[in-house]
Formats: C-alpha cells, sequence, structure tokens
C-alpha cells in the first residue's frame, strides 16, 4: 500500500492565480450561506444547556484531530507522510454544512447540529490553523525521528492569516447581514445553501480532476486510488466513531449522541482543498509533491456524504 500512496506524492498538483481566485470566491460563497445561519442569539442559547455542546465541540476541536494523529501514527507502516498530513487537514477542518440536513434524516438534535456548525465554523479562522499546526508538527517529529521524511515546517502564521480573510471575512459578513436583514436572509438561505453543496461538489470534482490529469492510466493508478479511499474510510470510520463513543460515555441523550455522531464525522473538506491550494499556505517550493494530501482531501469530500447518508438511514430505521 505504501508504495502505491507514495506514487501519488510524487504528483505536483497546482493551480494558476485565476484559477485560485475562483476557488477563493467559492469557498466565501459557501461561508457566507453557511454563516446566514449562524444567529447571535445561537452563543447565548448554548449557557441554557451546555452539556450536548460543550461534548461536542470538545469531540470536535480536541478528540478527534488526537484520534486522528493516533490514526496516522499506526498506520505509518502504510501510509506515506503526505497522506499522514492529509489526514490532518481534514480533522482540523470545521463541521460541514450538510451535517445539519444528515441529523435531521436521521431523527437527531437539529439544533444541537446547527449550533455545533455555527460554532466550529464561527471559530475555525483560529481553530483550524492551530489545530494543523500542533497535530502536524506532532506527527511530522514522529516521522523525522523514524527517517520518513526530513523535519517539515508546518505553517501556522501563514494559515492564520490567510483563513481570517478568506473565511473570517465571508462568516463575519454573513452573520451581520443574518442580524440586520432577518427577511432578506431567509429568503436567499435555502437557495444558496443548495448552491453551496453543488459549488462543494465542483471543487472536489475539480481536485479529483487535476490528480487523475497528472497519473497515467494504468492498473497501478487505480491501485493508489483504491488505497488512498481505504485510508479515508478507515479514516471517517474512527471519526464517526469517536463522536458516537463520546457522546455515549458522556451518557447524553440519543438524539444528541445522533448528532454529535454526523458532526464529527462530516467535515468541511472543501476548506481543506482551498488551503491545499493556496501557495502563500503551502508554498509549491516546499510543498511541491501535495498529490497525496490532495487526494485524501478530496475523496473524504465524497465519502463523507455516502457514510453520513448510510449511518442517518441506520438511526432513522432503528427506530422502527
Amino acid at each position: 500500500m505504501k508504495e502505491h500512496l507514495a506514487s501519488l506524492d510524487t504528483l505536483s498538483i497546482n493551480l494558476g492565480a485565476g484559477e485560485m481566485v475562483i476557488v477563493n470566491i467559492i469557498l466565501a460563497i459557501v461561508m457566507f450561506g453557511v454563516a446566514l445561519g449562524i444567529k447571535f442569539q445561537t452563543f447565548k442559547d448554548i449557557f441554557k444547556n451546555p452539556k450536548s455542546v460543550i461534548v461536542g465541540i470538545l469531540l470536535q476541536w480536541v478528540l478527534l484531530p488526537a484520534v486522528t494523529c493516533l490514526l496516522a501514527i499506526i498506520l505509518n507502516p502504510f501510509i506515506t507522510p503526505m497522506v499522514a498530513i492529509g489526514m490532518l487537514l481534514v480533522a482540523s477542518c470545521p463541521g460541514g454544512n450538510i451535517s445539519n440536513f444528515m441529523s435531521s434524516l436521521s431523527k437527531g438534535n437539529v439544533e444541537l447540529s446547527v449550533s455545533m456548525t455555527a460554532i466550529t465554523t464561527a471559530f475555525a479562522p483560529i481553530v483550524t490553523p492551530l489545530n494543523f499546526w500542533l497535530w502536524g508538527t506532532l506527527y511530522c517529529r514522529f516521522a523525522a525521528v523514524r527517517n520518513d521524511i526530513p523535519t517539515l515546517d508546518i505553517p501556522f502564521m501563514d494559515m492564520l492569516e490567510q483563513i481570517l480573510l478568506i473565511l473570517g471575512l465571508p462568516i463575519i459578513l454573513g452573520m451581520l447581514f443574518s442580524h440586520y436583514f432577518p427577511n432578506g436572509a431567509k429568503r436567499i438561505m435555502k437557495p444558496l445553501q443548495i448552491l453551496s453543496i453543488l459549488l462543494f461538489m465542483g471543487m472536489v470534482a475539480v481536485s479529483l480532476s487535476q490528480v487523475l490529469a497528472a497519473l497515467e492510466p494504468r492498473w497501478e493508478v487505480y491501485a493508489s486510488i483504491l488505497c488512498a479511499l481505504t485510508i479515508v474510510i478507515i479514516h471517517n470510520a474512527s471519526a464517526l466513531s469517536t463522536g458516537y463513543t463520546g457522546a455515549t460515555l458522556m451518557k447524553l441523550p440519543k438524539s444528541d449522541r445522533r448528532s454529535l455522531t454526523i458532526e464529527v464525522g462530516i467535515q468541511n473538506s472543501g476548506l481543506g482543498l482551498a488551503l491545499l491550494f493556496n501557495p502563500a499556505i503551502f508554498d509549491p517550493s516546499l510543498w511541491s509533491h501535495n498529490g497525496g494530501m490532495l487526494l485524501i482531501t478530496a475523496l473524504w469530500g465524497v465519502w463523507h456524504i455516502v457514510s453520513g447518508l448510510t449511518i442517518s438511514y441506520i438511526f432513522r430505521r432503528s427506530d422502527k
């Protein structure tokens, strides 16, 4: 498996300046749409019944990156460092807005799901770069000791600056628009959410096409993609399990367990793709071979929809 994944790491995939502008615009639209559902009242309501939200935040911000780092270390004989760093990047991203729909489908606590998405998204400009730097640096030191890679600096300040610009600004504008123009926000929220999902899927499709275009159509290539998908499935299963196990151990209500399972297992991998393509964060001269990271992040964007819908259906059927 490691040999197949190593062939992906040899790829150098970057976007031109014009394409990068389009990616940033897409991300801004997606985050603006998510922010329309974030109410200032949401943060006040947390203090009324904080247990489930606090547990969810700890699972999302602390346990998921920690479990991912541990999983990457356990799988180290089978995966490459770039694949591992791609896993950590996904785990550092906030929850995806499609999780709210899945939470409703599973008969979970939709208000909890919305609150979780709102909080993790609102604080993503700080938490995402911090988590990626912390756990990425920890893994890189482990890999460097094993001579798998030279010492590699994980970008923190560059990522922080860029995320505050491309993520923080649309979130603030969306929240302000929703606060001062609530009727207008209600009218455009649903169409914008549908558009956001379509744009997100388009971003994933473009990313996968970039990887496939850089690969020669041989059976070894398909084996490499299958290996990467296997890692994504294992990682996503561990994320879903982290959400469910943590919520169960804390003896949360059944509906809350369902929502937190989905919330922790559904990540905003579109943000991860936008960050990977940003040369101000991942300098091409230092991160010249990013195919493995890119494929892991893009495949997650496809697989977590499949797994999330499957889990939602299982939860819904379990009531019967």
